[in-house]
């Protein structure tokens, strides 16, 4: 295709050569599309982000801005499900998000209608996202990360590389997942898991402290952590006592209630 066909106003669109862009796709002001990539309908790229070589963008792709997509990775590709029958869904990334080489990210089905992954983003190597996932904002996924559909990854959460994650299982904010992990129930929120099977290895420290999670919130998790997974009382005894003893502070909150929606049960 022409590179005056994907142009839009303001800083010129770099399309090479021998890139092949549909003419149903709109790339935003400055983006530039690396030599080889075959980007397909429905796409939209938002300003200033980078196609590397060899990428391929099925179709039905939204891609925000000043994202970097690295050589050979695939979007926007059909569902890896057999009850997909071709209906429309899209895959959504948010804005300067980082996908790393040969990263595979698909559509949603009619469950959902779409994948989605958040903003500030990294996605290394070999990571699959499949149907129906969301992922936050200012997640990591190391290496080979392989999810099953319909995931959720709340923000600020890192999984190590070479860790399969069961479809339907979430991720709680700002949770630590070692490597090499096995994640078939859900991870609560502001906790490390690692093993096969997985086990909690308390609060993530280290990252509360980084995001600037104040000394006194830090302590009321850590109240809550001990009443939850190191007391002698049933986990739903727990929750209630912990909703007595520890209130006003919405980081509790959220662990409690991201506990008691479990559906596929918690690691612990």
């Amino acid at each position: 295709m022409p590179k005056e066909a994907a142009l839009n106003t303001g800083r010129e669109v770099d399309v090479h050569p021998s890139a092949i862009v549909h003419d149903d796709a709109v790339l935003g002001d400055g983006v530039r599309v690396g030599p080889w990539a075959l980007i397909g309908p429905g796409v939209r790229i938002g300003a200033n982000t980078e196609i590397g070589p060899r990428v391929f963008i099925e179709k039905d792709t939204i891609l925000g801005e000043d994202c970097t997509i690295s050589n050979g990775a695939v979007l926007g590709t059909d569902p890896q499900d057999l009850k997909y029958k071709g209906e429309h869904a899209i895959l959504e990334i948010g804005d300067r998000t980082i996908i790393r080489e040969f990263a595979t990210l698909n559509r949603g089905t009619a469950a959902s209608g779409r994948t989605a992954v958040g903003s500030d983003c990294l996605l290394m190597a070999y990571t699959h996202v499949a149907h129906d996932c969301e992922i936050g904002n200012h997640v990591i996924l190391a290496n080979a990360v392989n999810m099953a559909g319909h995931v959720t990854i709340e923000d600020w959460v890192i999984v190590g590389g070479l860790t399969p994650i069961h479809q339907f299982v979430r991720i709680g904010a700002h949770a630590f997942v070692g490597g090499g992990s096995r994640i078939a129930q859900d991870v609560p929120p502001y906790c490390r898991a690692a093993g096969n099977p997985p086990k909690l290895y308390g609060l993530n420290t280290v990252g509360l402290e980084r995001r600037g999670l104040s000394q006194e919130v830090r302590a009321a998790l850590k109240q809550t952590y001990r009443m939850l997974f190191q007391g002698d009382v049933a986990l739903t005894k727990a929750l209630d006592r912990a909703e007595e003893e520890v209130v006003g502070v919405p980081e509790v909150r959220h662990l409690i209630q991201f506990i008691r929606a479990s559906e596929r049960g918690i690691t612990t």
